[in-house]
């Protein structure tokens, strides 16, 4: 395991310190609109176009790869962002900034992709949960730590601008010095997304759910703590107590979601997250009386729930897939489809509503989508019989503070679900075997 370790060392620290820039970017962004005087309207639309662009580098970035390798790439992509940082001073448009966000959404997409097919390249079956585990706790604790860089100077001069550009730069330092071998690049696949909700309407509505939920968080946050009256240092504990708490209890819900049946667990963390939000939006009408300690405890409740939603809508939907018997062609592209297209409409509903009534709005349209969630879940426990235990593939944790892209899913997904050849056999790089019948299985099994 150590020498595993050891392989992607390099990576995971240059990943880390992209995602703690990024992290204290996305912060500082939305504290700056406030300064600029930006509606909250033009801010959601803003946050919506940084994921429309990891929507967008999600499905193509992977052709830049394929040309440049994946160190260049890596480097290239790592430079734009780093240029992107800068822009956003040098150039105080909103609709200058929606361009240069989509530029560094797609950006961000290419990292992701690279550090997930390095990962899965570098695991064996003996050791890819472990690995999984600390590229989830490189998510985490990277984006929870770059909360902390923010009151470091004024948001509304350069100089954390800066350095998010600083960051960016360092973070490639230690991936252009590895002597490790980048894996060849991964093809993407076609997504078809009728086939997906067929297969698991419960999966790609908590899927679609869970991008609404996160963008909406990491977008507009800032900007919620800003407008109920928060200090630098309050947004970045707020969101820092958002974010890092996602961790404390992936590991446990998705125990229980191995045990029983995954609606059911899915119901409970969506209500358990809505009555989270519900109070508070119930304590910002109560700041004056309680403070913003509330608001923080509150914080620290809703992100350990609510950064479950897409871990088990993900595996449910995985679950689906193998009892199924091989009808899905590209399960992790489409799932990353339906999360994307929530994260785009997310913020862009909440920064409307923002807009008419107030901070309260953000959490108010959470709670929204979380109660039609937990009807649908319930609906649907009533209409389809739950799956067996032997039918259940193993919970796979999914890092929930951004984009994710299809590498290391696809991986999991079939580490999970060796057996079922019958679906791998569908994936586009089984194609040749697809279309042999029976001696793609014997070609795989070879």
């Amino acid at each position: 395991m150590f020498v595993a370790i050891k392989s992607v060392a390099a990576l995971l620290l240059s990943f880390g310190l992209f995602i703690m820039a990024n992290g204290l970017f996305s912060t500082l962004l939305g504290v700056r609109t406030t300064i600029e005087g930006f509606t909250t309207d033009i801010t959601g639309i803003i946050v919506a176009c940084y994921f429309f662009g990891l929507f967008l580098g999600a499905r193509y970035a992977v052709r830049f790869v394929g040309v440049a390798g994946y160190i260049r790439a890596f480097a290239g992509f790592a430079s734009v962002m780093s240029i992107s940082a800068l822009l956003h001073v040098i150039w105080l448009d909103p609709y200058a900034w929606m361009v240069i966000r989509m530029l560094a959404g797609f950006c961000m997409a290419g990292l992701v992709m690279i550090t997930e097919s390095w990962l899965n390249q570098r695991a064996d079956s003996s050791m890819r949960g472990q690995l999984l585990s600390f590229y989830m706790i490189t998510n985490y604790l990277g984006a929870g730590c770059g909360q902390f860089l923010l009151p470091l100077a004024d948001p509304g001069e350069f100089q954390l601008f800066s350095l998010v550009s600083i960051i960016f730069s360092l973070a490639l330092i230690p991936i252009l010095l590895t002597r490790a071998k980048a894996p060849p690049p991964p093809t993407p696949g076609p997504v078809q997304l009728g086939q997906l909700f067929r297969l698991s309407p419960v999966g790609v509505f908590g899927a679609f759910c869970a991008g609404w939920i996160s963008a909406t968080n990491n977008g507009l946050g800032p900007v919620f703590t800003r407008e109920v009256g928060m200090s630098l240092g309050g947004t970045s504990i707020f969101m820092f107590c958002l974010i890092f708490s996602g961790l404390l209890l992936q590991w446990p819900i998705g125990r229980m979601s191995d045990r029983f049946d995954r609606r059911r667990v899915l119901l409970i963390v969506a209500f358990l997250t809505l009555i989270s939000s519900g109070l508070l939006a119930y304590a910002i009408g109560h700041i004056d009386e309680y403070g913003f300690l509330p608001l923080f405890i509150l914080g620290v409740v809703y992100g350990s729930t609510f950064y479950t939603l897409y871990s088990i809508s993900t595996s449910h939907i995985a679950d689906n897939a193998a009892a199924s018997g091989g009808s899905m062609v590209s399960v992790a592209s489409g799932v990353l489809v339906v999360y994307g297209a929530g994260a785009i409409v997310g913020p862009i509903v909440a920064g409307q509503v923002m807009g008419r009534v107030g901070p309260v709005g953000m959490f108010t349209t959470i709670s929204i989508i979380l109660t039609f969630l937990c009807l649908y879940i319930m609906y649907r426990q009533s209409v389809r019989v739950a799956l067996r235990a032997d039918e259940k593939q193993p919970f796979v944790p999914m890092p929930g503070t951004q984009f994710t892209g299809s590498g290391l899913y696809s991986a999991a997904r079939r580490e999970v679900d060796r057996a079922i050849t019958a679906i791998t056999n569908t994936l586009p790089w089984h194609e040749s075997e697809t279309e042999n019948g029976d001696k793609g299985t014997e070609k795989d099994d070879s």
